[in-house]
């Protein structure tokens, strides 16, 4: 590792979170720099200054520690290494290096809820019932029938436990059968993996993506989940095609002891000035789980929210219902909004929208009160990708295919160039996933040469939320909404600033607001002294407004 202080560029600010935007890095897929199909850490650090360009605060990292990859880097063999096909720990300390010298944070992907059934803690905990880690991991013997512990699922099919013949005992896993949950119940877990957390704060990251935080702790009486009425579903985490949706996750995940194990996470992060973004996949509770998990300054900083990442275009009604919810249920907590990522259809395809719902979409993220992600590729407006069945990488998705294509249509590799057979991702003739031709349409190179590319919207979307310290860290009041116009207020000290949307293709008239107004952001769709009495929107118009 280099003498240089990593975060020497850096100022040491520890809200810097606050109102930040994240830019999601699928790292197979960002950039291949040794021509292997399989994008790595130097690909990521040769492509920083176009990230830094689109003025975001941070980039998210999806990980890439050493892995069997039977989920892609989610299945953790070796939590303090960096597997092969992403480069070295040497390779991991220049990107940290490039990020900061262009200003952006780091905040990598920390899958501690699970390892691979290769970690040799896994190997070790099932070679006997009394090795030094037996407990590391949820055991359970049998019922007297044969049949696993409870009636839990899990989240890629089936039971979430999994018979294992030299334990004689199943094993539990909330995602594939490799992937066997760590035991939070015993301390001698949650003080190695401080420990991880901490080897990674010292090689200079600036944070965690906590993937799946509220699955660390399960009931240690292994009660059932009882159903969930049909009328009463909501697939969020999973799709509705999966029984897991058919259950209330009272058990298996969000405990109480969660918590307690989150402060101490916290209080090493303060030593750091370091920050979290909790991943809570949670289909009943999701804001009150939210607020009670980032409430506070001994618990996440805040947590990757999932109410904008649903299968329907937000309206302006469900928009507001969001906002007041979190008024009344996460009062304290600060929320994390994302379209898109690489777990769920790409949005302009997801909601089937056109190019100029999606450049007001953005608009309107930028203007909410919380921290904002974006995920690679959505600033050039990339459709989900088409990827055949013998193409497909994803288990998930071969598991329920074709109800469920999988993850891979919005994991396919970033389009830099268009003149080139792979988007400029690889030279390699076979990538790891097919390059979308659809994309090819849609590269970097061909955005930055049109002033009217939505990838200059984003810009300057981005920017504007960076010039308005009331968006960033401000209030927000006067949520409301009138047809299809949402409607709210910012605030931060003398600055207040209106912001309405008309999420719709029609034309639009609403009540202005009292007082006097004077429209910003131009570049985005808003110019000119606000009138008074009614206001007219066009389609899928912003209008934002400060107070004089």
């Amino acid at each position: 590792m280099s003498d240089t202080n990593p975060n020497q560029y850096l100022t040491k600010d520890p809200d810097w979170w606050r109102g930040a935007v994240i830019y999601q890095i699928y790292p197979r897929s960002f950039q291949d720099s040794n021509d292997d199909g399989v994008g790595d850490l130097l690909g990521i650090a040769n492509r920083l200054p176009y990230v830094a360009s689109l003025g975001v605060d941070a980039v998210w990292i999806s990980p890439f520690f050493r892995s069997p990859m039977k989920d892609f880097g989610y299945d953790v063999s070796d939590y303090c290494d960096v597997d092969p096909m992403f480069g070295t720990l040497a390779d991991f300390d220049v990107l940290i290096q490039s990020a900061h010298a262009h200003g952006l944070k780091v905040l990598m992907d920390l899958v501690i809820s699970h390892s691979s059934t290769e970690h040799p803690w896994f190997v070790e905990s099932r070679a006997s019932r009394d090795n030094p880690k037996a407990n590391w991991y949820v055991w359970a013997d049998a019922k007297p029938d044969g049949t696993p512990p409870n009636n839990w699922l899990s989240i890629f099919g089936g039971s979430a436990w999994q018979w294992d013949a030299t334990r004689c005992q199943y094993y539990l896993h909330n995602f594939l059968t490799e992937q066997g949950d760590l035991n939070f119940h015993e301390p001698q877990v949650q003080e190695e993996l401080l420990k991880i957390a901490r080897f990674w704060l010292d090689r200079g990251v600036d944070g965690f993506r906590l993937d799946t935080v509220n699955f660390y702790t399960h009931d240690a009486q292994l009660r059932d989940n009882p159903p969930l009425p049909p009328e009463e579903r909501n697939p969020i985490t999973a799709p509705a095609v999966n029984p897991y949706t058919w259950q209330n996750h009272l058990y298996d995940k969000t405990q109480p002891e969660n918590l307690l194990f989150l402060k101490k996470l916290r209080s090493l992060m303060n030593d750091y000035q370091a920050a979290a973004v909790g991943e809570i996949g949670e289909d009943q509770r999701g804001l009150e789980v939210l607020g009670d998990y980032t409430r506070g300054s001994d618990h996440l900083h805040m947590s990757y929210a999932f109410e904008l990442l649903s299968d329907h275009a937000p309206t302006a009604a469900y928009i507001a219902k969001v906002m007041d919810d979190i008024a009344e249920k996460a009062p304290g907590g600060w929320a994390c909004w994302a379209f898109s990522n690489h777990d769920v259809v790409r949005h302009v395809s997801r909601w089937n929208i056109p190019e100029q719902a999606a450049r007001m979409y953005i608009t309107l993220m930028m203007c909410l009160r919380g921290s904002a992600c974006l995920y690679q590729g959505e600033e050039l407006g990339l459709p989900e990708a088409d990827v055949a069945f013998e193409d497909l990488q994803d288990p998930y998705g071969k598991r329920f295919w074709p109800a469920f294509k999988g993850r891979d249509g919005a994991r396919t590799p970033m389009v830099w160039e268009a003149d080139t057979h792979n988007g400029g991702f690889t030279t390699s003739s076979h990538p790891w996933l097919p390059v979308s031709p659809e994309h090819l349409r849609r590269t970097v190179a061909a955005q930055e040469k049109d002033p009217a590319a939505i990838l200059h919207h984003y810009r300057h979307a981005i920017s504007f939320r960076h010039a308005h310290a009331a968006l960033k860290t401000g209030d927000i009041s006067h949520v409301s909404h009138e047809g299809n116009v949402l409607k709210f207020h910012r605030c931060l000290g003398d600055e207040e600033i209106f912001c309405g949307f008309n999420i719709s293709d029609e034309l639009a008239t609403v009540e202005a607001p009292q007082g006097k107004w004077f429209q910003i952001g131009e570049e985005l769709g808003s110019a000119g002294p606000l009138p008074d009495g009614k206001l007219h929107f066009g389609r899928w118009q912003p209008v934002l407004a400060l107070k004089r």
